[in-house]
């Protein structure tokens, strides 16, 4: 059982990234949540939301700070510039001192409802608490076998991830400060979550389409992601190279030895095919390689320079203890 002697503070966090059309009822809603959560009991008078404006180049930041002189549970961090998702995600988790934290996305696709179940299970001893979908009927056909698919590879390369989860889930403090210890620049929470090796549980719920906007991952940053999550959490790949490199070398030196003994028995025919293929299917693979080893290479030049993942240049304290609206930190 997680020793709550009192209420637990909450701290929802969701990232956001031109979200301007979406957050005045992205906040209504999850302030609503707050205010009855508070009221039933479950969680303390010092809860409040916490958004984080990833660069954003839309007003997002000026309806974040208009939020929070309407609602006193709500507050928000402004990153320098756009750092990505994952980045603004974690610049919110380690801004958090609640004893429970949820993150979210603030599109109102995750289910609100269940973070009242997340915090039950908190109490029943979990550290983390997965969200994850019952079904993936918003999504077209093709997002779905393609992300079935990926789940699946990370599992085959290694990778330790909980199929149809995004970055919807709860954390205890203890959670986040052991994940404050994962210094690395190339940040994919999703794999390094798992990774904490504390008490997990999971709730299931139906994600819906976005209340409002457009969608603020498109398919290449989903390539990314997708790129980033295989190569900061699996050497295998590498190791695919080389056995392809062996194979290869092998293939080679058997159509050599039947290249002389064609030559020697006089059954030789000269042919396009036979020298073009071979050279195209050698030239791809060594391309190919070389690519992939330069991914890694560039990541460990990256984690040498060991350069901050994400400046706060502005914070707004939500007012939750004296009703006051929020106040704004230049830092």
């Amino acid at each position: 059982m997680t020793p709550f002697g009192s209420p637990p503070c909450l701290t929802v966090v969701a990232p956001c990234y031109n979200e301007e059309e979406v957050l005045p009822e992205t906040a209504r809603r999850l302030h609503g949540m707050i205010e009855r959560l508070i009221i039933n009991g479950k969680i303390s008078h010092e809860s409040h939301i916490c958004f984080v404006d990833d660069g954003s180049t839309d007003r997002t930041w000026a309806v974040i700070s208009d939020l929070a002189r309407r609602y006193p549970t709500i507050g928000g961090v402004k990153l320098s510039r756009n750092k990505g998702h994952q980045n603004a995600l974690l610049a919110g988790l380690f801004e958090s001192e609640a004893d429970l934290t949820v993150s979210i996305d603030a599109d109102l696709q995750d289910d609100l409802e269940v973070i009242p179940k997340m915090i039950d299970a908190a109490r029943e001893g979990a550290d983390i608490v997965y969200g994850v979908r019952n079904a993936r009927e918003s999504d077209t056909i093709l997002k779905r076998v393609t992300a079935r698919t990926y789940y699946r590879l990370l599992r085959v390369l290694g990778a330790e991830v909980i199929f149809d989860h995004a970055d919807f889930r709860l954390m205890s403090r203890r959670a986040i400060n052991a994940l404050r210890l994962y210094g690395e620049t190339n940040v994919f929470l999703r794999a390094i979550v798992p990774q904490l090796g504390f008490a997990t549980s999971v709730v299931s719920y139906d994600r819906a389409k976005r209340a409002a906007g457009e969608s603020k991952y498109p398919t290449s940053k989903m390539i990314a992601l997708a790129v980033e999550g295989v190569t900061s959490f699996s050497t295998k790949p590498l190791r695919v190279v080389t056995w392809l490199g062996l194979l290869l070398s092998v293939l080679s030196v058997i159509l050599a030895i039947w290249a002389i003994i064609g030559t020697l028995l006089g059954h030789t025919v000269p042919g396009w095919a036979s020298t073009v293929i071979p050279i195209y299917v050698v030239t791809g693979v060594q391309l190919f390689s070389v690519g992939l080893i330069g991914e890694y290479v560039g990541k460990i030049y990256l984690e040498s320079k060991a350069r901050p993942r994400f400046i706060v240049t502005e914070q707004i304290r939500p007012g939750v203890e004296t009703g006051k609206e929020g106040r704004v930190i230049n830092i």
